[in-house]
């Protein structure tokens, strides 16, 4: 028999881009944020408005989203989404107003809806179980550190001489129409090469199909509600991601702005470099989850306890450094500790997702896209919460990141209840 062709490494790589060009994409209009206020006319809670918009949308559109994965497979359904959200990234530069803004984002949202459950949903046909949380920890790194140098990127891009200092001087419109183009790029490449199963592509050997195995799955692709509803690791799965991401939801919307008004004395070149820090710690945290996992999983002999104890201390001690943050004067060490929290909380990311693919079966995408559906709209919340927070407490920034702790407490409750051997259904396996 021939080697193993290690063609998923290609499913990764384009798992990978795509998740650094969603959160590209996502992370761009938090830095852009003050020229569009400025441009539109927009106060803090009416750009507010337009966070939340995405992630309202990005939560209702999940579980459609993940059931077409589930239905007609994850290729067609990223084609689709990947280029809806790239028209609509084009789109947000060339608005004009609050409503057209608005609009622009919530569409954003619907195409975004469907990414990660269908990468979830492709990675768990092309990779065996052993190998999917450290396949998602990358994915994650990747993510983060998309998002993590955006701030970097679109400073330097809106930079121009005239600010005294050095970069390309656009003006975030194009900005915009750049990045959309990039998904636009992707989607033509992934249709050419991608297929949903090993077993259709041409150089996928034997091999590697034998070293993947084939999870076989009969029946109806119907959403099993009764059976999601009568689970309590699905609803612990389901509160976990919600209140993970109301705090980090905070590090893409409102974390600049935080940086601005309660750090006065930095420079905008500083408060740049600043706003990387959640998100590149963040993805720190998602490929050490990957190297825990397996170490935990010997010592402890299951991966889902692994993953459960790596999403209760992972969760409490990102609550635990939110509130040292708001204790620390300096700002570089204020910071680093709001990184350390990212960090930890992103310990938990990879077992949630792994935890939807074993749980799931051929429910996968469904699941996590309900999974994900909860957890944005936790993430809607906070972006609206933080200036209506704001402005009845005269700017009090502690007091948000008081709550944001609070969301990580809670969330190291519900991963003490998640059990990742409850399967919605059995399954036999084919090589």
């Amino acid at each position: 028999m021939s080697p193993p062709s290690r063609a998923r490494r290609i499913v990764l790589f384009f798992a990978a881009t795509l998740a650094i060009i969603t959160y590209v994409d996502r992370v761009c209009i938090s830095q852009a944020a003050s020229f569009i206020q400025e441009d539109l006319g927009l106060t803090k809670i009416q750009m507010g408005y337009a966070f939340t918009a995405f992630g309202w949308a990005y939560a209702l559109f999940e579980i459609p989203g993940g059931w077409m994965g589930d239905r007609i497979g994850p290729r067609k359904v990223l084609i689709r989404v990947v280029s809806l959200w790239s028209l609509f990234t084009i789109a947000t530069g060339w608005a004009w107003s609050l409503a057209s803004l608005v609009c622009c984002r919530f569409l954003f949202g619907i195409g975004e809806a469907g990414c990660f459950p269908n990468i979830t949903k492709a990675l768990s046909h092309w990779f065996p179980p052993t190998e999917r949380v450290r396949a998602q920890g990358l994915l994650w790194l990747s993510a983060r550190w998309g998002g993590a140098f955006t701030p970097l990127l679109v400073g330097w891009m809106l930079a121009g001489g005239s600010e005294g200092t050095h970069g390309l001087g656009l003006h975030y419109r194009w900005v915009f129409l750049l990045f959309g183009i990039l998904g636009i790029l992707w989607a033509v490449s992934f249709a050419s090469w991608f297929r949903d199963h090993p077993r259709d592509h041409p150089s996928v050997t034997e091999a590697e199909r034998a070293h993947i195995g084939e999870e076989r799955h009969s029946g109806s692709h119907s959403i099993p509600w009764r059976r999601l509803l009568a689970s309590r690791t699905v609803w612990m799965l389901w509160g976990q991601y919600f209140f993970f991401s109301y705090a980090w939801y905070f590090y893409i919307t409102w974390f600049p702005t935080y940086l601005r008004e309660h750090f006065t004395s930095l420079s905008e070149i500083q408060r740049s470099f600043l706003a990387c820090v959640p998100l590149f710690f963040g993805g720190i945290g998602s490929v050490l989850a990957g190297l825990l996992s397996a170490r935990l999983d010997h010592w402890l002999g299951s991966i889902a306890r692994a993953r459960r104890w790596i999403g209760v201390l992972g969760m409490a001690a990102a609550g635990l450094m939110l509130l040292l943050s708001i204790q620390i004067q300096n700002p570089v060490a204020s910071v680093l500790a709001i990184g350390c929290a990212a960090l930890c909380s992103d310990l938990s990311l990879p077992g949630s997702w792994g935890a939807c693919m074993d749980i799931g079966g051929r429910h996968t995408g469904a699941l996590s896209g309900s999974m994900n559906m909860l957890g944005n709209a936790g993430g809607a919340l906070a972006p609206i919460a933080v200036p209506l927070i704001l402005k009845a407490t005269n700017n009090n920034w502690p007091l948000n990141i008081t709550l944001f702790a609070a969301a990580y407490f809670l969330g190291s409750l519900c991963w003490a209840f998640v059990n990742s051997d409850d399967r919605l259904e059995p399954t036999s396996t084919a090589v």
